[in-house]
């Protein structure tokens, strides 16, 4: 005989990495052009002077930009000086500072549609809550995704809640929106280390990659 007892009874899912995916093409040709690393611009962004309180809703967009920008500014960011070339050719100016801060923090974003339509699914099941460690503009961007509409019961959302995963009290604020117990929930992240919380309170945890492991760990409820 086939269980008809469910695994969880509500799904918990980070957002940034997991429903949400940015477009740095341009920070990233920016930064080649700049001589700098991959990912040198985020880095400085999440700084932990400047991650704590970006997440915990104490830094605006613009000052955030700004602090970036100071930040690269005073790690001396240049570009290294051009080879010889032909005196027709032209060299761009490099980014600056301001505009590398800039093509970060604008970067476009889209909602992944697979993780959507399986979201959708799941819901009409059991609860859906995003757990995000999020800025205080948080609610602009999701109201610029329509297609995210309806996918959640609830964004807990570290910027109001004064909690940052992998804090505990994020995770059982986000239980009780659910309405269900921690144990009861399942825990969906792509950083380890905010997956191991979950689990560290009895929840299931899904470390997330790629969609095949959200629809793996929902195939009882959707099959």
């Amino acid at each position: 005989m086939t269980s008809t007892v469910r695994p969880f009874d509500a799904v918990l899912t980070d957002l940034d990495g997991v429903i949400r995916l940015f477009d740095h093409s341009e920070l990233n040709r920016l930064e080649r052009a700049a001589g700098l690393p991959a990912g040198h611009t985020m880095r400085t962004a999440f700084h932990p002077d400047l991650r704590g309180p970006l997440l915990l809703g104490q830094l605006g967009k613009a000052e955030w930009q700004a602090r970036i920008a100071e930040r690269l500014a005073a790690e001396s960011v240049t570009t290294p000086e051009p080879t010889t070339a032909p005196e027709s050719a032209t060299t761009p100016e490099p980014a600056t500072p301001a505009e590398l801060a800039a093509a970060f923090t604008s970067a476009p974003f889209r909602a992944d549609p697979t993780v959507v339509s399986l979201l959708r699914a799941v819901r009409e099941h059991v609860p859906v809550v995003v757990v995000t460690n999020a800025t205080a503009w948080l609610d602009a961007d999701l109201a610029a995704m329509e297609q995210l509409t309806g996918v959640a019961d609830a964004v807990v959302n570290s910027a109001e809640v004064g909690a940052v995963k992998p804090e505990e009290r994020i995770y059982r604020i986000a239980a009780e929106r659910a309405q269900v117990a921690p144990e009861r929930c399942l825990f969906v992240d792509d950083t380890a280390g905010n997956v191991a919380a979950a689990r560290a309170l009895g929840m299931t945890g899904v470390d997330y990659r790629e969609p095949a492991d959200l629809r793996n760990a929902l195939a009882h409820l959707l099959n």
